[in-house]
Parts: structure tokens; C-alpha cells; sequence
């Protein structure tokens, strides 16, 4: 019995959801096989193999994986899935996108964002927007599963394995890469950041989260988001934490303005230390949070940024 995963990346550099995916695998029990499926994989490749637990790396360089598509991806999983009893990738944009299909072709069920592995065949994963933690046991014979990365730790690293080069090339013309959009930031990817600030809808407008910036820059920290603030237009979707946005745990997190619905609350309750800065007292966001500070944002966030 072996086990699959697949690397999390962006063409140029490892993300560290496959570290802690690679730390979910292990707790399977079985040898790891580590895919990586892009274009220009080969120094990537040595760092995956330096993960503790990595048994060998398998490498698809081509410019058919170059941006991952669903399509191309699913065929070329599928056609190493005899070798393996449970496929694993991380529940990020670019798994949510390929595994479901992945699961279709092999005709079982996925066992989506897990949290915690019991057994090989048991696992916990939240149900109702985090409220509830639900077991699931899996009777396939093949198991494909997504993993909540920010639930585990990252890996310790390891003497390199073996390296090996697939010819598999799977090119299944239903679908071309058009174009991609996103912020451009220097900041931390919002998934890897140690300490997050996010404003909600009390920070009013979009030009006010420039108050953010400062108090980011000397904690080098990534700037959230609220599902209002961004439906009201205050920012780009791709900086939207919760439970139909980005899914965080960072050490430190900061809620500036956010009430704390339930689907807000799903993308950070994990965060080891939550601080939650509004007027309102009665803010569900408080009764999450380890600190909390009943004021008005404009007034503190200029007097944070200058004690810091």
C-alpha cells in the first residue's frame, strides 16, 4: 500500500501546503510518492525531496501542466493511480479543482478537507461552516482525499530521495488556459502567513484599507478580507478569508471591523491567537477572540501602527 500526493505550487516556488499535506500522508502509515506536474519542476523537485517521509519524487515537466488544468491533470493521476490506495492533495484552488474529477473517473467518493487522520480509512472533517467536526470512514479501495493544510504542521526535512522523470503526457484538448488575474503583493501569500490582518465592512470604503498597510508591514503580515468587504467592492476577491474564501490558521490573526458571521469565522478560527478590534461589543467576532478591543478602528489603527 502507497500513498500519492500531489505538490502544491505556483511554477517557481513550492508552497508550504505540500509540506503539511506531506504530514497528513505520513500519518496514512504507508511510503509516500510526492507528483509534481508543471513546467520547470527540476529545482522544486529537490525540495520535495528533502521532506521527511517523501519515499520518491515523480516529475511531469511539460507545458501541458504548466497551469494545471483539471482535465489534463485528472489523466495524468489517473494513469499512475494503480500503483497507489490513496491519492492526497491539498484542498487549495488548484486541488479543489482536479481531485473531484480525479474521484469521478475512479468512481468513489472524495473525502474532502480533512483535519485529522484517525486511520487509513477514518478521518475528521468540519461539516456546517466549522461548527461541527464530522468521522468519516471510507470503504473504497482507493481513497481520494483533499487535506484542510493549515490543520497540520509543517514537515521536517530528510536526506533527498530518488528523483524520477514520468513520460506520461496527457493531453486531453478540452480545455485551454486563457488568462490569470491577481493582486500583486509582496506581502505573504495570505494561506503561508504567520500573522493576518483583515478587514470587514466597518472599515467603510476600499481606500481605508490602506490603513492596514503599515501595522502589515511591520508585523510582515498578509492583509484579509471579510465576504462583505469584498461583495461591497472594497477589495479583490482573491484577498476574501472564510469559508468561501481562503481558509488561514496563522499565528497571529487581526480582525478589524468584522462582525464574525459564521462563514468568516470558518476561515480563522484555527489562528493560534485571534485580537478583534470593534465598536460593537456585542460582535460575534469577540467570542472567538483571545483579545479583544471595543473602539473605533480609525482611532486605534493609527495609534497601533505608531507603537509597533
Amino acid at each position: 500500500m502507497k500513498t500519492l500526493v500531489i505538490a502544491e505550487h505556483d511554477n517557481g516556488a513550492l508552497k508550504p501546503e505540500t509540506s503539511k499535506t506531506i504530514n497528513a500522508a505520513s500519518k496514512l502509515g504507508f511510503d509516500i510518492d510526492v507528483l509534481i506536474a508543471g513546467l520547470n519542476v527540476g529545482a522544486m523537485s529537490e525540495q520535495v525531496a528533502s521532506i521527511e517521509g517523501v519515499t520518491t519524487v515523480l516529475t511531469a515537466d511539460n507545458a501541458l501542466y504548466q497551469h494545471q488544468l483539471a482535465e489534463n491533470m485528472a489523466e495524468l493521476i489517473l494513469a499512475i493511480a494503480d500503483n497507489y490506495t490513496h491519492i492526497v492533495a491539498s484542498a487549495t484552488t488548484t486541488g479543489k479543482n482536479f481531485m473531484p474529477r480525479v474521484a469521478a473517473l475512479l468512481d468513489v467518493a472524495q473525502v474532502s478537507e480533512i483535519i485529522e487522520v484517525i486511520d487509513s480509512d477514518t478521518f475528521k472533517r468540519p461539516i456546517y461552516a466549522g461548527n461541527a467536526i464530522a468521522t468519516v470512514k471510507s470503504l473504497d479501495s482507493k481513497k481520494v482525499i483533499t487535506v484542510r493544510a493549515s490543520s497540520f504542521d509543517l514537515q521536517n526535512q530528510q536526506s533527498p530521495a530518488s528523483i524520477n522523470a514520468l513520460d506520461t503526457l496527457s493531453d486531453t484538448q478540452l480545455s485551454d488556459f486563457v488568462s490569470i488575474e491577481q493582486t500583486e503583493s509582496e506581502r505573504p501569500e495570505l494561506t503561508a502567513a504567520e500573522v493576518v490582518i483583515s478587514g470587514g465592512r466597518g472599515m467603510q470604503n476600499g481606500e481605508n484599507f490602506t490603513l492596514l498597510n503599515g501595522i502589515a508591514d511591520k508585523l510582515g503580515a498578509a492583509i484579509g478580507a471579510s465576504r462583505a468587504a469584498v461583495d461591497a467592492g472594497f477589495v479583490p476577491n482573491d484577498m476574501q478569508v472564510g469559508q468561501t474564501g481562503k481558509i488561514v490558521a496563522p499565528n497571529l490573526y487581526i480582525a478589524v471591523g468584522i462582525s464574525g458571521a459564521i462563514q468568516h469565522l470558518a476561515g480563522m478560527k484555527d489562528s493560534k491567537v485571534i485580537v478583534a478590534i470593534n465598536k460593537d461589543p456585542d460582535a460575534p467576532i469577540f467570542q472567538v477572540a483571545d483579545y479583544g478591543l471595543v473602539a473605533d478602528l480609525f482611532e486605534v489603527l493609527p495609534q497601533l501602527e505608531n507603537a509597533l
